[in-house]
């Protein structure tokens, strides 16, 4: 499922126009984002949960030279 025929779902479930689901999926989305980049985590029981989690520096290597790379910390979703 895609974000468009999720929209017509809720549309339909929901009784509701697409423009009006699209625009609530639309503020869901922000909503979580925004809590995200605070440093919370977002759950929501049945559903799923997000969360911002910290990849320390470390080394890596090249799989086509073998060389030795630097690899930055990070955050991932």
């Amino acid at each position: 499922m895609n974000k468009s025929d999720l929209i017509d779902a809720m549309a339909e479930h929901a009784g509701i126009t697409k423009a009006a689901a699209k625009k609530a999926l639309e503020c869901m989305l922000i909503e979580v984002e925004g809590a995200l980049q605070k440093g919370n985590r977002v759950s929501l029981v049945g559903f799923g949960s997000w969360s911002v989690t910290r990849r320390a520096a470390r080394d890596g290597r090249n799989p086509q030279t073998g060389a030795t790379i630097k690899i930055k910390a990070q955050k991932r979703s």
